[in-house]
């Protein structure tokens, strides 16, 4: 086969386009779900039509031509790199490539429809991005088919950039061309050539392989599939005569990076969250600690890995809670035990009494996204209480997050505006683009997110679009104002969450459980070519 115009051999033994790109050292080709071809991460062009690698079979690829991102030409790269740096089209930058291969070829195809909203997210339903909430990944492709691509890294102090982006994700990340690149150093791209992989086998034991297909093989893992169980709460709400009342289901992290660690013997693990923290989700990871252990016990570098299936099974998830609340701000939190919740709660809303439940299922974390103080702020809103953290008008909701900046929204259902304090801006393009990400999640988190866990504690939904995030076409248009202001910066996206998070489920009724329900086809198969 032809890769970027070179004629190279498949390598022995790999069965998928996937593996044999990366084996070939290909690694802006990144592996998010396989093999459920279903995040797009993985996109490269097959004689210049889109196709998504991890389904793709090798034989069917001979004699014919395939592209990565290394492959565009040198102009074309430049000005997608641009295009996404100027927009904040790309935060941790693992789905990026993908995301840019297939916006290429739609420019190839036909430039003008980079202009055209609906052609740009039909493209877009074959991928999944959690960092930046679309939006400006639909600017970048609009700057492109305009013709008309700022200069941005020329323009921009990306140090300040990389301070703002480490800021909101409270984890070291970096903003630059090489990051829109897939060049930001994951685990699983960086690992020595000669590393063994580890993946978990059926009965949840560690098989090691010389290489990533070897060891599925190994272990006899099969594909995750989206489960026919409901998705329910798991916890009753308390007794009380409330004004509002709110239960959650479980929520995975649903970060496209899935969990790797690599380690040489009598080495330090390679961390598991190279660029940004996985909004905190990977916080708790075992994989660094796993692949030590492994490196020590076979005396060879190891590179250990979860799958997508792993991630949903295994990965922290979002404390699920049920409570009550009064307009004098009391009222009961049931949360299922999280060791830190409770810190959060108290800190936001004193008069909630948190009650810790041991209940059968996956991990949870207090890490991810403004977890426990959300649902509090939630729950004060809908039952007109008030706190120091928040404040309610007619048009709009303010939340101010502990230690950190002021977010104003306000939401109709087709637009979103917000507001933000955050000190000293540090670079306006970022800010902006964790704001767009936060709004996403929050309204993926109320509309649709969630996962069906069995009495037995077992998640069943495994497959990354039955996680319910929300696909581009599903997002409404946001405008996003910086305040002027002085002193030192803050952080401010979690607030944007939680202010969007309150703004949606008020104009959703203020129902008892979460979600509220999936929008027309979220969790259905892309329509696109893949």
């Amino acid at each position: 086969m032809l890769v970027n115009g070179v004629e190279v051999e498949p390598p022995e033994g790999a069965t998928t386009l996937l593996d044999a790109l990366r084996a070939l050292g290909w690694t802006s080709v990144k592996d998010g779900c396989a093999p459920q071809g279903q995040c797009g991460c993985c996109t490269v062009l097959v004689d210049g039509a889109p196709r998504v690698a991890c389904v793709t079979p090798v034989r069917r690829v001979i004699g014919r031509s395939v592209t990565t991102v290394e492959g565009l030409s040198p102009e074309q790269r430049e000005r997608w790199v641009e295009a996404f740096l100027a927009t904040g089209a790309s935060q941790c930058g693992f789905c990026t490539p993908g995301i840019v291969v297939r916006l290429a070829g739609l420019e190839d195809k036909d430039p003008g429809r980079l202009s055209d909203r609906d052609a740009v997210d039909r493209s877009l339903a074959a991928h999944l991005c959690r960092c930046t909430g679309w939006q400006t990944i639909v600017e970048a492709a609009a700057l492109v088919g305009s013709g008309d691509v700022p200069a941005a890294g020329s323009e921009r102090d990306l140090d300040a950039a990389t301070q703002r982006a480490t800021l909101e994700l409270g984890a070291p990340q970096r903003v630059g061309p090489d990051v829109v690149l897939g060049r930001a150093g994951f685990a699983s791209d960086t690992a020595p050539p000669d590393a063994a992989v580890a993946v978990i086998d059926a009965d949840g034991e560690w098989a090691v392989a010389a290489d990533t297909a070897s060891a599925r093989q190994v272990s006899a893992t099969v594909p995750g599939r989206r489960s026919t169980v409901a998705a329910a709460p798991p916890l009753e709400l308390p007794p009380g005569d409330w004004a509002a009342q709110l239960r959650t289901s479980w929520v995975d992290a649903a970060y496209l990076e899935t969990d790797c660690s690599w380690c040489t013997p009598g080495a330090g693990p390679a961390p598991v969250a190279a660029n940004g923290g996985a909004f905190g989700g990977k916080r708790t990871s075992p994989l660094p600690d796993v692949a030590a252990e492994l490196a020590r016990r076979t005396d060879r570098a190891v590179l250990a890995r979860w799958s997508r299936e792993d991630c949903i099974r295994r990965g922290a998830k979002r404390p699920p809670v049920a409570g009550g609340a009064r307009p004098d701000g009391t009222g009961v939190l049931r949360v299922v035990r999280t060791e830190g919740v409770a810190e959060a709660v108290a800190a936001v809303a004193p008069g909630l009494v948190v009650t810790e439940v041991d209940v059968d299922g996956p991990s949870t974390s207090p890490f991810l996204r403004a977890a426990g103080w959300a649902e509090a702020l939630m729950l004060l809103a809908a039952a007109g209480a008030s706190s120091e953290a928040l404040e309610v008008s007619d048009d709009s909701v303010t939340v101010t997050q502990p230690r950190g900046g002021t977010a104003t929204v306000a939401l109709d259902g087709t637009s979103v505006r917000v507001e933000v304090v955050a000190g000293d801006p540090l670079d306006e393009v970022v800010l902006r683009s964790y704001c767009i990400g936060a709004v996403h999640m929050a309204l993926g988190w109320v509309r649709s997110e969630s996962i069906a866990v069995d009495a037995d504690g077992v998640a069943h939904d495994l497959t990354v679009r039955s996680l319910g995030v929300l696909r581009a076409a599903d997002m409404p248009a946001v405008e996003v104002a910086v305040a002027d202001a002085t002193g030192p910066p803050m952080a401010v996206s979690a607030a944007v969450f939680v202010a969007t998070a309150i703004a949606e489920w008020r104009r959703s009724g203020y129902p008892t459980d979460l979600p509220v329900g999936r929008p027309g086809g979220a969790d259905e198969p892309p329509s696109v070519s893949v």
